[in-house]
């Protein structure tokens, strides 16, 4: 027979899927006994099946978690998802902006799979123990992980606050392979880089909306402002985006009192998101953008767009216009679900059409696999100084 846990699943599938094909309401369910039964009969005998013929032995609790998964993918939303208890625990550390680790951004090369080190944090143990950008990670603890995912690497130079982790990477420059030995701390995660170009040009990167965030990017400008910022580059290229919160903050920096964006639900029922600071910038402003500006990243973009504040350059942005809210489980897992629509201050809903720049330029194809570029190089932050130069005029 079924077994107990099974069947109180099946009860909530049920609901959701019946929901969902336009049943209504919980009470009409009532009219659907002959669902419950078939589907209950047909989970019993996927069930018998599994026991009798599968190879390996059956994770009971992988089972149980790929049924809830699998009842927020029948929704058909990328958006909507379910969390285990430690899938949610990961979540919620990542947009603190702060966990426990070495203190390193990194990518993974999609032609080779190697992890290669982006940027080791400055004030974190990794660049104290001279770990450089362009520097692949070639071992972990003695593990080989060349070709392993790039999440799955991340994880095992996690761990607790003052624990240690030996790591291995290649270091191109001098051909040689270098062993480190890093203590894990605390690291707040910078999501804002920032540093003053030629010709008192400020430019600030914003890798990611976090709860950090916003803090970060009110002290980038005030510390431009204080080097003499005449005009200002703001970076959102591969942001994908983040907490709703964080990119009103960072707005409410830039404009006067008004509507940042606005979210509509399924009722129609509209929330403004507001600026309150009677502060402005009023210095010229260019935001560098490509298809994987998402979310959080076209807020900003359309919002100084709508007020006037920036030029759009780039390419076309990746056009996520829904806004998801995380509801926590009694068991302290999650669903991650979908609830409404955003809005621009002008009233545009960017979803699955993104925002056009008003200067487009593509990265140089030759560009497009590397890691990490050089100022010099980079065609579209050179076009963005460009555009930013003639504004200053």
């Amino acid at each position: 027979m079924l077994k107990k846990k099974y069947k109180s699943m099946l009860i909530a599938l049920l609901i959701v899927t019946l929901l969902c094909s336009g049943c209504g309401t919980i009470s009409n369910l009532q009219r659907n006994d002959g669902a419950y039964s078939d589907m209950e009969s047909k989970m019993e005998e996927i069930d018998e099946i599994v026991d009798q013929f599968y190879l390996d032995e059956k994770d009971e609790d992988e089972v149980e978690s790929f049924i809830y998964k699998g009842m927020m993918a029948g929704l058909g939303d990328p958006y909507s998802t379910y969390y285990t208890k430690e899938e949610y625990k990961e979540l919620v550390e990542s947009t603190s902006g702060v966990y426990c680790g070495i203190g390193v951004s990194v990518t993974q090369d999609t032609k080779t799979g190697d992890i290669i080190i982006v940027t080791p944090f400055k004030t974190g143990p990794a660049y104290e123990q001279g770990v450089q950008a362009g520097d692949v990670i070639t071992k972990v603890e003695g593990e080989d992980v060349e070709g392993q995912e790039i999440n799955s690497v991340v994880a095992k130079m996690k761990g607790e606050e003052h624990t240690k982790v030996k790591i291995t990477v290649y270091r191109a420059s001098t051909k040689k392979f270098l062993d480190f030995e890093i203590e894990r701390r605390e690291i707040e995660i910078p999501s804002v880089d920032y540093k003053m170009l030629d010709n008192h040009m400020g430019y600030i990167e914003v890798s990611s909306f976090d709860e950090v965030t916003s803090k970060q990017f009110e002290k980038a400008i005030k510390n431009l402002e204080k080097q003499g910022m005449e005009g200002l580059i703001v970076d959102l290229r591969n942001n994908p985006g983040g907490l709703i919160n964080v990119v009103v903050d960072m707005c409410d920096v830039i404009i006067k009192k008004g509507t940042v964006v606005y979210t509509e639900d399924k009722n129609k029922k509209r929330t403004n998101f507001d600026a309150k600071s009677s502060d402005e910038f009023s210095k010229p402003m260019v935001v560098l953008v490509n298809e994987n500006s998402a979310s959080a990243a076209e807020i900003f973009t359309g919002c100084m767009r709508d007020y006037k504040k920036a030029t759009i350059v780039g390419t076309n942005t990746y056009g996520k216009g829904v806004v998801q809210r995380i509801f926590q489980l009694k068991d302290g897992s999650a669903i991650k679900l979908t609830i409404a629509s955003y809005f621009t201050p002008n009233g545009d809903n960017i979803h699955k059409v993104g925002i056009k720049p008003d200067v487009e330029v593509e990265l140089d194809e030759k560009l497009a696999t590397k890691a990490v570029l050089e100022p010099e190089e980079d065609n579209q932050l050179q076009k963005a100084i460009e555009v930013l130069k003639e504004k200053m005029k």
